[in-house]
C-alpha cells in the first residue's frame, strides 16, 4: 500500500525547525566569534517564549479537552507535546556543545569562565572574601518546612536548590534566590582575565550559608512559567481596560510553571519533590551544562568590543537617495511615493515626517496606530507635540502587544496627559496594523499623506529587522485608511476596501481571490506566479488554495523565515511551490505579497503574516503599490532574496531545511542590500 506523503507540517514542530537554524548560525564557524554567542542567546530567549506561549497554550488546551486535533496534522496536544520534548532535548545538547566550543575559543582573547575546581589558593581566597562582603548579606535562603512553605519562583530567575541533612539524619530542601540586581551577575578575578558568574558563587558557598547542615545535592534552578493569557476572554467591560492590562501583567507573573531546568543532574526522588512542589509533570525538566540564563555574554562582548574580527562588519543605516534635506518631507511625498527599507536606509525620513507635521501649521490631524514603541521615542514626542501645538492627534495604543504591554501602557498615559485621544483595541481583536494617516488643508484644499509599514514603530528594531515603509499622498489609499482608524474609533472593522486589504475582513478573501485569479491564468495555458515574503505561514484556507495553485500550473515562491505549515515539492500537490528561510544578522520581517507574472505584477507589502491569528482575528493593513520605480524595486529585491545561499536554507519535500548547494557566486541578500545603501548615499 501506498503512503500518501505528508504536505503539511506541525505548527510547532515548524517553529522548532526555525529555532534550529538560529542554532545553526552560532554553529557556524564563518560567523564572527561574538555574534556567534549572540545567536546562541537569541537561541535560548526564543525557547524560553516558545515554552511561556506555546507550551503554555498546549497544556492548557489539554486541561480544557484533550482530544482537541490541531487542523492540519491532526495531533492532539499530548501528540503534540511528545513530539516537542525530544526536539527540544537534541536541540538543547548542541546548544551546550556549541556553547563550550565558543567559550574556549574566547579564552584565546584572554576572556575565560571560571570553576571553582581549577583556581589557585589565592583566589579561592579572594572570592570568599568577596562573596562575605558583597554577595552573603543580600541574599535571602529559605529552608522548607512547616512554618516556611515553598517560595514562590519567578519566571527566568535563577535560584539555588539544596539537599540539607540536620545531624539526625533528617533531609531537608532549601532555596536560594540568585536574581539580586544589586550585585554583579559578571564577577572579575583580580590579577587575570578571569570571571566567575555570582550565582556559581553562590552554589559553591552553600555549606558556608547552612553551616549546621551537611550538604548532599545542589544545583541552580530556573523556572519557566505559562504566559498565554486569553486578556479578552477574561475582560470585564466594567473596569477601565488600561487598569484591566496591569492586572493582565500581574497575574501573567504568576501563572503555572511549564518548564524546570536544572544546572546539575540531581536524584530523581529530589527532581519529583520539586515537580510536586511545582505541580509540573517530570517530562518538561531538562538539565543544562550551559549557565541557564545567557545574557551575560552581552557583558563580554562589551569587554571585547575592541576585538574586531570578533564583531559583524559594522554597519550603519543610510539616508535615502529618495529625499532631500532641502525641502519639506510633505513636498517631497506629496510629488512622487517613497519606500525607505530598514535598516539598510535610515528611518530618518519618517521620524522627520511625524516632526514636520507635528509643527506643521497647515496640518490638521494625525492618526497612528502603535504596536510596539521603543523604550525612548522620538515618534511618540513628536505626537506629543502634535496634540500640544493644537493638532488633532489620535493614537490607537494596544495594550495586548505581548510582553510590551507595560512599555504602552506607560506611553497611552503620557500620550493622554499632552491631550491626545487614545483607544485601547478593539474587542476580540489585536490592532497590529502599521498605519499613519497625516491631513493636512492648504489655501482650502485637503491633501493626506499616508505611511503604511511592515514593522513597529520602533527607532530600536528599525535598525535590526528588515522592513518597509511606504509613504504616498494616493487620495484613494489615504480615504480607506481614514474608514480603518474611523472604525477604529467607533469600536468596530473595516467591512469594504477596494485599494487597500484589510483584516479581518477584507485580506484573506482577496488573497484567496488573487490566487484563483492566477490559477485561470495557469489553466489558460498563460504564465502564472506568486512570489510570497512573510515571517509565518499557518493559514490552511490559504495552504489549500496554494495547493490547488500548484496543481494548475502556478509557480510559487515563498521567502518564509519562521514557521511553514505548507511542505514544498511534494509530487502531485506542491511541486511548483518553492519555499526559502533567511536567518542571518538582521531579523527578516518585511511581507512582501506579489501576485502575477512579468509585468501584470500586482504588488503589496503589509503587516500580516498568513496566519490565522493575523488574517482573520487581528486588524492588518496590506497596501498597494502603485508607484512603477517602487514596484521594481520591491520585485527585485524579492529576486535577490530568492538568490541568497548564504543565509538562506531550502525546504526541500521532508520539511528540511539545507543551504543551497550552488556556491558559485556566493550571495548573503543582507549583506548585498546594506552594500547597495552605501553606494546609493
Amino acid at each position: 500500500m501506498k503512503i500518501e506523503q505528508k504536505v503539511f507540517m506541525n505548527r510547532e514542530l515548524s517553529w522548532l525547525k526555525f529555532n534550529e537554524r538560529v542554532l545553526e548560525e552560532a554553529e557556524n564557524r564563518e560567523v564572527p566569534l561574538c555574534e556567534r554567542l549572540t545567536f546562541a542567546s537569541i537561541y535560548q530567549s526564543n525557547l524560553d517564549e516558545f515554552f511561556m506561549v506555546r507550551v503554555g497554550s498546549l497544556i492548557d488546551q489539554m486541561l480544557i479537552d484533550k482530544n482537541m486535533k490541531e487542523n492540519k496534522t491532526k495531533m492532539t496536544p499530548k501528540e503534540q507535546l511528545e513530539a516537542i520534548m525530544p526536539q527540544v532535548q537534541k536541540l538543547n545538547r548542541r546548544k551546550d556543545a556549541v556553547y563550550e566550543e565558543i567559550m574556549e575559543q574566547i579564552e584565546d582573547y584572554g576572556i575565560k569562565l571560571v570553576k571553582f575546581q581549577k583556581i589557585s589558593k589565592k583566589e579561592s581566597e579572594y572570592l570568599r572574601a568577596y562573596f562575605q562582603t558583597e554577595i552573603a548579606p543580600l541574599i535571602s535562603p529559605t529552608i522548607i518546612g512547616k512554618r516556611q512553605p515553598f517560595p514562590f519562583l519567578k519566571n527566568k530567575e535563577l535560584y539555588v536548590v539544596a539537599v540539607l541533612e540536620t545531624k539526625n539524619g533528617k533531609e531537608k530542601l532549601a532555596i536560594i534566590p540568585c536574581g539580586n540586581e544589586v550585585f554583579q551577575r559578571l564577577i572579575k578575578i583580580p590579577e587575570k582575565d578571569a570571571y566567575i558568574l555570582s550565582e556559581e558563587m553562590i552554589l559553591h558557598y552553600v555549606p558556608r550559608i547552612f553551616k549546621g547542615y551537611h550538604v548532599k545535592a545542589k544545583s541552580l534552578i530556573r523556572v519557566t512559567r505559562n504566559a498565554d493569557i486569553d486578556a479578552d476572554a477574561m475582560y470585564d467591560e466594567d473596569l477601565d481596560y488600561r487598569d484591566f492590562m496591569v492586572q493582565v501583567i500581574k497575574k501573567r507573573k504568576k501563572l503555572a510553571p511549564v518548564r524546570l531546568e536544572l544546572s546539575k543532574e540531581m536524584d530523581g526522588e529530589i527532581i519529583d519533590t520539586l515537580c510536586g512542589y511545582l505541580e509540573l509533570d517530570p517530562e518538561y525538566v531538562f538539565q543544562s551544562q550551559t549557565p541557564l540564563d545567557l545574557s551575560f555574554v552581552f557583558s563580554i562582548q562589551d569587554i571585547l568590543r575592541k576585538e574586531s574580527e570578533l564583531f559583524f562588519e559594522r554597519r550603519v543605516p543610510q539616508k535615502s537617495p529618495q529625499f532631500n534635506d532641502e525641502e519639506s518631507i510633505m513636498d517631497q511625498i506629496a510629488k512622487k511615493d517613497k519606500l525607505l527599507s530598514y535598516p539598510y536606509e535610515s528611518m530618518k525620513p519618517f521620524l522627520n515626517l511625524l516632526q514636520e507635521a507635528a509643527n506643521d501649521k497647515d496640518v490638521i490631524s494625525i492618526k497612528m496606530t502603535l504596536y510596539r514603541v521603543a523604550k525612548q521615542s522620538k515618534i511618540v514626542e513628536s505626537l506629543i507635540e502634535a496634540a500640544e501645538n493644537g493638532k488633532d492627534v489620535t493614537i490607537l495604543v494596544e495594550l495586548k502587544a505581548r510582553f510590551d504591554e507595560e512599555n504602552n501602557i506607560e506611553w497611552s498615559r503620557l500620550l493622554e496627559d499632552a491631550g491626545c485621544r487614545v483607544i485601547y483595541g478593539l474587542d476580540g481583536y489585536k490592532v497590529h496594523s502599521k498605519l499613519c494617516l497625516i491631513t493636512r488643508k492648504i489655501k482650502g484644499h485637503v491633501g493626506y499623506i499616508t505611511q503604511i509599514g511592515t514593522g513597529n514603530y520602533n527607532e530600536k528594531t528599525s535598525r535590526l529587522y528588515t522592513d518597509l515603509s511606504l509613504m504616498t499622498a494616493n487620495v484613494d489609499i489615504a480615504m480607506e485608511a481614514a474608514d480603518v482608524f474611523q472604525s477604529l474609533s467607533m469600536g468596530e472593522t473595516v467591512e469594504n476596501v477596494n485599494h487597500l486589504l484589510v483584516a479581518p475582513h477584507c485580506l484573506q478573501n482577496r488573497i484567496l481571490h488573487m490566487i484563483d485569479e492566477e490559477i485561470a491564468h495557469a489553466k489558460s495555458g498563460e504564465d502564472a506566479y506568486i512570489g510570497l515574503k512573510m515571517n509565518s505561514l499557518t493559514d490552511k484556507k490559504i495552504m489549500e488554495k496554494l495547493i490547488e495553485a500548484s496543481c494548475a500550473g502556478v509557480k510559487i515562491d515563498m521567502i518564509i523565515r519562521g514557521i511553514c505549515c505548507l511542505i514544498p515539492g511534494v509530487k502531485g500537490k506542491t511541486e511548483n511551490i518553492h519555499v526559502r528561510s533567511i536567518v542571518g544578522r538582521f531579523l527578516e520581517h518585511s511581507r512582501i505579497y506579489i501576485f502575477g507574472s512579468r509585468g501584470r505584477e500586482r504588488v503589496y507589502i503589509a503587516s500580516a503574516d498568513f496566519m490565522t491569528r493575523n488574517t482573520l482575528r487581528r486588524v492588518e493593513v496590506a497596501a498597494p503599490v502603485y508607484d512603477p520605480e517602487i514596484k521594481m524595486q520591491l520585485i527585485e529585491m524579492f529576486i535577490t532574496m530568492l538568490s541568497d545561499n548564504q543565509k538562506a536554507r531550502e525546504e526541500d519535500n521532508k520539511g528540511n531545511y539545507k543551504i543551497p548547494k550552488n556556491q558559485e557566486t556566493p550571495l548573503n541578500s543582507q549583506e548585498f542590500f546594506y552594500e547597495q545603501a552605501y553606494k546609493n548615499a
